[in-house]
């Protein structure tokens, strides 16, 4: 079984560069995450997604980091704390990164 955010938009202080710090930049976050199988019938059998999006905004709450890939990195551990996940990909676009481009960013895939 899997759940799912896709697109989840939040405001992070986040880069490396000068003009980067002290700002807020638009991340777009993907989420995907591969429990173990069983009956679902209450909200209880399965990962809440507002779980997903709350873990993400509490890293950005945190204060700014440097590289998405960190961020993506923290916010895959911090979905892996559900022993029910077995495996989490996250992937961050930075829309605006790279002049050309539509975003770049990364994904990180952690598993049990």
């Amino acid at each position: 079984m899997a759940v799912f955010v896709r697109g989840l938009e939040i405001e992070a202080g986040i880069g490396v560069y000068d003009h980067e710090q002290g700002r807020l930049q638009r991340l777009v976050i993907d989420v995907s995450l591969t429990l173990d199988p069983q009956v679902v019938e209450r909200l209880a059998d399965t990962v809440n997604y507002e779980t997903i999006a709350a873990a993400a905004r509490a890293i950005a709450a945190e204060g700014h980091v440097g590289l998405v890939e960190t961020f993506a990195a923290r916010l895959a551990a911090a979905c892996l704390e559900d022993g029910r996940v077995r495996r989490c990909a996250v992937r961050i676009e930075k829309p605006g990164a790279l002049p050309g481009a539509a975003a770049a960013g990364c994904e990180v895939v952690l598993g049990r």
